[in-house]
């Protein structure tokens, strides 16, 4: 809820079919002083089960880096995921995305927030 009444800390888009949500991702924003420039955080994709395979993601983003390449503040389109999903890393490439040489370091300050890490 959090996020919904207050927009500065990100925002959700979310697919439609036949008035049915389809799917769904978020960004979140951080700046780059290395690139001047702000980074959008693609996080939470999901799309449902009987919609997997028919193009929802790959709308949802073509939407939004339509949005960013209009901005002239976004620099680039960035997100994280498990190592091991390969069905994401495959549709990610498709769309012109690429691994980069940086990895993920975490500290959980928040024990109820570290129960759904993996």
């Amino acid at each position: 809820m959090t996020l919904l009444a207050d927009s500065t800390k990100g925002v959700y888009y979310v697919a439609e079919i036949e008035e049915t949500i389809a799917g769904q991702l978020m960004i979140t924003y951080e700046w780059s002083d290395w690139r001047n420039g702000n980074i959008w955080w693609i996080q939470s994709v999901y799309v449902r089960q009987e919609f997997r395979q028919k193009g929802v993601f790959t709308e949802l983003f073509h939407t939004l880096e339509a949005l960013a390449r209009v901005q002239k503040d976004v620099c680039g389109l960035r997100l994280y995921m498990h190592a091991d999903n390969r069905t994401a890393r495959r549709s990610y490439e498709r769309l012109g995305m690429h691994q980069t040489k940086y990895e993920v370091f975490e500290l959980v300050l928040d024990s109820a927030s570290a129960e759904g890490l993996g």
